[in-house]
C-alpha cells in the first residue's frame, strides 16, 4: 500500500511537472481601457451589491495573475461574486522602447488615469484603491497626491518605510551611504531583464528554491492540489522586464533616501505626503514574510490621517490572498462595511 501511495506521488509530480502551463485570467472579463502595453480589466459582478468600486494595482515584477489564479482560487472572482465591480490596472510587459518610463509615470500616467476611467465607467462617485507589494507602495503614493475620491485603501504586503531591509543590510546601508549604487547598471541595460528580477527575488525570498517541489513531491497524489501548485509556481516564476528609469528612481527615492516616509517624495511637482491620506485605511503584513516583513508596513500606520485605518497580520507567507475561493474574512467584514451596500 504504501509503495503504491509513493508511486501515485512520483507519478502526479512528473505529470504536473511537465503539462503545458494552464490556462490563466479565467474569470470573464472586459478592457475598458488601455495606454502603451497597460490595460484596465472590468470584472462585473453577477449582482452588484455595492456601489463603490474595487481599483486593483499590482506590482511591476511579476504579472498580475496571481489574482486570478484559478476557479475558486482568486481574489478578482471571490471579489465579483461578493457584488463588487471589479478593476484591475494590468501594466503589461515592458519592451526597451518602454526604458524611460518613471515611477512619476506609473503613478501619474498610469494609476491615476486608470481611477478616472474606472470612476467613469462604473459611474461611481467614490473608489477603493487596493495594492499588493510594490504596487501598494504605489498605491500609497498615489493616495497622497490624488484628487480623486479614494474612499477605502487597502495595501497588501506593501513595503512603506525602506529604512528597514530584511536581508542585505550591508549593501542597503552602503546604497544610502552612496557607495552601492547600481545606476550604471540601470543605465547600461535600460530595461533590467525578466532573468535578473527573478534573481533578485529569489536572492531574497528562496536563494535555494527547492522546497515547493518538495511539497509538491509529497502531495502529487492529490489533483486539486497539483492543480493549484501548477498555476501558482507558472506565476512565481513569470517575472517580467522592469523600466530601468523607474527602478533606478525607485532606489533613489525610496530604498536610498526613504522619501515616502521622510515626507520629502514629489511625484510630478506634488509632494506625496502621507498625512495628506485621509482614506479608510486596512494595511497587511504576513509573520512569514521574508520579502516585504511587517515592520516594513505598520509605520503607515502612524503616518497617515485616517481616522479608520486597521492592521491585519496573516498567517503564512508573501502571497496569501484567497480563502476556500471566497474573499478572506477579514477583507470580506471589513470592505463590505465601507463600500456603500446597494
Amino acid at each position: 500500500m504504501a509503495q503504491n501511495t509513493a508511486s501515485k506521488k512520483l507519478h502526479g509530480f512528473f505529470k504536473t511537472i511537465f503539462q503545458p502551463d494552464p490556462e490563466i485570467d479565467s474569470t470573464p472579463r472586459t478592457a475598458v481601457w488601455k495606454r502603451n502595453k497597460a490595460t484596465l480589466w472590468h470584472y462585473a459582478p453577477s449582482s452588484k451589491k455595492y456601489r463603490i468600486p474595487v481599483f486593483l494595482v499590482y506590482s511591476l515584477v511579476n504579472q498580475p495573475f496571481i489574482l486570478d489564479l484559478g476557479p475558486q482560487n482568486s481574489l478578482i472572482e471571490a471579489l465579483a461574486n461578493s457584488g463588487y465591480d471589479v478593476y484591475l490596472l494590468d501594466f503589461g510587459i515592458p519592451g526597451y522602447e518602454d526604458k524611460n518610463i518613471t515611477m512619476d509615470d506609473y503613478i501619474n500616467e498610469y494609476i491615476q488615469k486608470g481611477v478616472k476611467r474606472a470612476l467613469y465607467h462604473a459611474g461611481a462617485e467614490e473608489i477603493t484603491v487596493m495594492g499588493f507589494c510594490l504596487g501598494g507602495t504605489f498605491a500609497a503614493i498615489y493616495a497622497a497626491i490624488a484628487d480623486e475620491p479614494v474612499k477605502n485603501l487597502v495595501l497588501s504586503v506593501a513595503p512603506v518605510d525602506f529604512s528597514i531591509v530584511p536581508v542585505f543590510d550591508k549593501w542597503a546601508e552602503e546604497l544610502r551611504n552612496g557607495e552601492g549604487s547600481l545606476d550604471s547598471i540601470f543605465d547600461a541595460w535600460g530595461l533590467i531583464p525578466a532573468f535578473a528580477i527573478k534573481s533578485g527575488m529569489r536572492l531574497f525570498t528562496s536563494p535555494v528554491y527547492y522546497s515547493p517541489y518538495l511539497s509538491l513531491l509529497a502531495r502529487g497524489d492529490n489533483e486539486a492540489y497539483a492543480s493549484k501548485w501548477k498555476r501558482f509556481n507558472t506565476w512565481t516564476n513569470g517575472h517580467i522586464p522592469f523600466a530601468g528609469a523607474a527602478l533606478k528612481q525607485i532606489s533613489h527615492d525610496l530604498a536610498k533616501e526613504n522619501k515616502l516616509v521622510n515626507g520629502t517624495l514629489t511625484i510630478a511637482d506634488k509632494k506625496a505626503v502621507l498625512s495628506t491620506i485621509k482614506a479608510n485605511l486596512l494595511a497587511i503584513a504576513s509573520d512569514n514574510d521574508r520579502l516585504v516583513p511587517k515592520e516594513q508596513i505598520l509605520p503607515v500606520m502612524d503616518l497617515v490621517s485616517s481616522t479608520d485605518k486597521t492592521f491585519h497580520l496573516l498567517q503564512g507567507g508573501h502571497a496569501n490572498l484567497t480563502s476556500g475561493g471566497k474573499v478572506p474574512d477579514y477583507m470580506d467584514k471589513w470592505l463590505s462595511l465601507r463600500s456603500g451596500q446597494i
